[in-house]
């Protein structure tokens, strides 16, 4: 533990009083109780609704970690396809998908799901400016046809259900697509209605009596957006919150070990390292710099050992990525000769900049001289793209919004990538990624995805340093709270307050 980073008493008991002042308080009492003896499930969220929840917006997550809205399809713990909203799908050829529409289903305000609403939200994501991430470059039409809707896509897209998984494309009623806007209230489909958003401080939910997926045990969510993560932290500590989303490093220690839970996150801290220009266009010192690193001292260290050290690019959160062969091709390290290096990151991540120091220590020990750069992001990602650090460490999401990591492996390490802090144009890695790329989704796409890891690793472009882990905080009479590493589910049916 770090004793530095945490307020002193008098200031976590002043955090403590203000979240006492009934800030979950919502139609029920403030205890979150219901008139039938149930209770509502009070939950604390680190980040306020940045688009008015629009699920063509980051604000989707929420939608779906709260159960008030479904997409087509949903993803199991290996990222592959399952039925949602569509009982089932086929590929008639490359570009087209028919997806057949789940029957009984009705939207909060009483109307029926059919294939022209699912046509009517899939071409609003479609047709959006700016579009929702997970269709950022891929052209996509959706007609209905009696009970089914077809997909069509401009190329070939082995990934299509598994992007109709996205929070993001989910499906919501007629009412929620008045005017430009999209205004998810009371328009899901899932176990809990959206009934009211107060801006950026609250919402609430209840239960969907008439959900088709089974009726939920809790009788509602209350929920409070609590940016600060101290405060969060206090909110479960004082009882003034049932489940807590993301409890920072430093505030883990100060909560009771059952009231935790750490989740290994599709996460990874990588020192990118410029193959273009300076030091680390030779691969020798490249070299040098990773058995410079060590990776163990950094999850002690900054993380209180509340992070993995990373075995590849691709963590534990991808069970199949423990089937990887690694590093085929080290090249052996040169010597340094007092190289001189700047390494960049950002502070909006509050650990990042201990990363930094740390690795600056461990780098100078091996003969580097190493200056730092450190800023906000929106500062520094321009400079970080166009390739003015020799080094930049980032936390970087592997899966993004597909549960696929080709996406992510081809933006950071293409030749082409629009993400390519590396500056990498290896001939190797290109062949390996558009093998991944056009492979169908299932074992053989998961080999071919670790292929080209390996060849992305060979190169040491890339050092991975550490995968990290999201600390979930729930009060010790919660059952039933989801624990996702892809931050997609956190409230189910199941979940409730005993």
């Amino acid at each position: 533990m770090h004793p530095s980073k945490l307020l002193p008493l008098g200031s976590l008991a002043a955090v403590s009083v203000l979240l006492l002042t009934g800030c979950f308080a919502s139609g029920a009492d403030s205890a979150g109780g219901d008139s039938n003896g149930e209770r509502r499930i009070r939950l604390a969220m680190m980040q306020p609704p940045r688009s008015g929840l629009s699920p063509l917006s980051d604000d989707a997550f929420k939608l779906s970690r709260w159960s008030t809205a479904e997409t087509l399809v949903t993803l199991d713990k290996d990222g592959d396809p399952r039925p949602a909203l569509a009982a089932k799908w086929q590929r008639s050829d490359p570009r087209t998908w028919t997806f057949t529409v789940r029957e009984g289903v009705t939207f909060h305000d009483g109307t029926a799901l059919t294939a022209e609403a699912v046509a009517r939200s899939l071409t609003r994501a479609a047709t959006a400016a700016p579009k929702p991430r997970i269709l950022d470059g891929v052209g996509l039409t959706a007609a209905a046809e009696g009970n089914t809707v077809r997909v069509t896509t401009t190329d070939a897209d082995p990934l299509v259900p598994q992007r109709l998984s996205s929070p993001q494309l989910s499906i919501l009623a007629a009412k929620a697509y008045q005017g430009k806007t999209v205004n998810p209230v009371g328009a899901g489909t899932g176990a809990f209605v959206l009934t009211k958003v107060n801006g950026t401080s609250s919402a609430a939910l209840d239960r969907n009596e008439k959900y088709w997926g089974g009726r939920a045990k809790a009788p509602g969510i209350d929920v409070r957006f609590i940016p600060d993560g101290t405060a969060r932290a206090a909110a479960l500590r004082s009882g003034e919150a049932d489940i807590v989303e993301s409890i920072p490093v430093s505030q883990a220690p100060l909560l009771a070990e059952n009231q935790i839970t750490e989740v290994p996150m599709p996460r990874t801290n990588t020192l990118y390292l410029n193959t273009e220009k300076g030091a680390f266009k030779d691969p020798a010192i490249r070299a040098a710099a990773r058995v410079a690193i060590d990776a163990k001292a950094l999850v002690s260290g900054v993380y209180e050992n509340r992070a993995d050290v990373a075995e590849g690019l691709l963590g534990p959160a991808l069970p199949w990525a423990k089937q990887r062969q690694g590093r085929t091709a080290a090249t052996a390290p040169g010597k340094v000769n007092g190289a001189t290096i700047t390494i960049g990151t950002f502070t909006d991540r509050a650990e990042l900049p201990e990363v930094a120091a740390s690795l600056q220590q461990q780098l100078q020990k091996a003969g580097f001289k190493v200056k730092l750069d450190i800023r906000e992001y929106a500062n520094i990602e321009q400079d970080a793209l166009a390739g003015k650090f020799d080094a930049f460490i980032l936390s970087r999401a592997t899966i993004l919004d597909s549960g696929d990591p080709t996406a992510y492996l081809q933006s950071d390490f293409g030749s082409e990538g629009s993400f390519n802090i590396a500056q990498l144009s290896d001939p190797a890695v290109d062949q390996a990624l558009r093998k991944a790329s056009a492979t169908p989704a299932g074992d053989a796409r998961r080999a071919a995805i670790l292929a080209a890891e390996t060849a992305v690793l060979n190169s040491d472009a890339a050092l991975p340093l550490l995968h990290e882990r999201v600390v979930q905080g729930d009060a010790a009479h919660v059952v039933g709270s989801v624990k996702d590493p892809r931050e997609r589910e956190l409230i189910s049916i199941a979940t409730h307050i005993s």
